[in-house]
C-alpha cells in the first residue's frame, strides 16, 4: 500500500500545481478588463471635457448671433428714426433702441461668464488628456505583462496536464475514482497524513485502531470523519507517541 500512497502523493501535488495554475488563469480575464475599465474611465471623463468644451463655445457662438441681431435692429430702429417726422414714433424707435441696447449688455456679460467657463473647460482637458495619457500607459503595461503571464501559465498548464494522465494510470481504477471524487468535494488536500493520531485534513482525532492499520500499510485506509485518505510514516509515528 505505500507504494500506491505515494503515487497517489505524486498525482495530488501535480494536481494542486494544475488547480492553482488554472484559478490563476480564471482570475487573469476579469482582472485585464478591469485594467480596461479604469482605462476607459479616464478616457470618458477626457471626452466629456472635451464635449463641455464645444458646447460653451457653441453657446458663446450663438450669444455672438443674438447681439448681431441685436445690432441689425438697432440700425434698423435708427433708420427708421431718421425717416419718420412723428414724435410719438420717434420716441417709441428710442424705447427699441434702449431695449435692444439692454439685450446686448446683458449678453455680453453673459459672455464674461462663459469666457471663464471655457478657459476652466481648457485646463480640465489639459488635465483630463495628461491623466488619460498617464492611465493608457500605465494600464498598457500591466496588460502587456498579464498577457505574458497568462501565456506562461498555459504554458504550465499543457505541461502539467500532458503527464498527468500517465500519473493517474499508474494508480489502480478503484483508488483513482475515490481520490478524485474527494479532490473535486475537499480541494487539494485529498491524501493526507496523521498528524498526532488526528487525520491531517479535518484535524479531528482517529481511533487507535484507525492509526494502527495506517502503520500497518495493508490497505487505504481512509479518514472516518471527512472520507480522506491517510497514510503514516515511521517519523509521523515518533510524533504520534512522543
Amino acid at each position: 500500500m505505500q507504494e500506491i500512497i505515494e503515487k497517489l502523493l505524486v498525482l495530488q501535488d501535480r494536481d494542486r500545481k494544475l488547480h492553482r495554475v488554472t484559478q490563476e488563469l480564471a482570475h487573469i480575464g476579469p482582472e485585464r478588463e478591469s485594467l480596461k475599465s479604469k482605462a476607459a474611465s479616464t478616457q470618458t471623463a477626457l471626452e466629456a471635457a472635451k464635449l463641455r468644451v464645444k458646447q460653451i463655445e457653441s453657446e458663446r457662438k450663438q450669444r455672438d448671433l443674438e447681439i448681431e441681431g441685436k445690432k441689425s435692429q438697432i440700425e434698423k430702429y435708427l433708420n427708421q428714426q431718421l425717416q419718420t417726422r412723428k414724435n410719438e414714433e420717434y420716441k417709441a424707435l428710442t424705447h427699441e433702441i434702449e431695449m435692444a441696447k439692454e439685450v446686448i449688455f446683458k449678453i455680453e456679460d453673459a459672455e464674461i461668464v462663459l469666457m471663464e467657463q471655457a478657459e476652466a473647460a481648457q485646463k480640465e482637458v489639459a488635465r483630463a488628456t495628461i491623466e488619460a495619457a498617464a492611465a493608457k500607459k500605465l494600464v498598457d503595461d500591466q496588460i502587456g505583462q498579464l498577457n505574458q503571464r497568462e501565456e506562461n501559465l498555459k504554458k504550465d498548464f499543457a505541461e502539467l496536464t500532458a503527464g498527468r494522465a500517465q500519473l493517474a494510470s499508474a494508480v489502480d481504477e478503484t483508488t483513482r475514482n475515490r481520490y478524485e471524487r474527494l479532490f473535486k468535494s475537499k480541494g487539494e488536500n485529498v491524501v493526507v497524513s496523521v498528524e498526532h493520531s488526528a487525520c491531517g485534513g479535518c484535524h479531528m482525532k482517529l481511533p487507535t485502531q484507525i492509526v494502527t492499520n495506517c502503520r500497518a500499510q495493508a490497505e487505504i485506509i481512509t479518514c472516518p470523519n471527512c472520507g480522506r485518505i491517510l497514510y503514516f510514516t515511521g517519523g509521523m509515528e515518533l510524533t504520534a507517541a512522543d
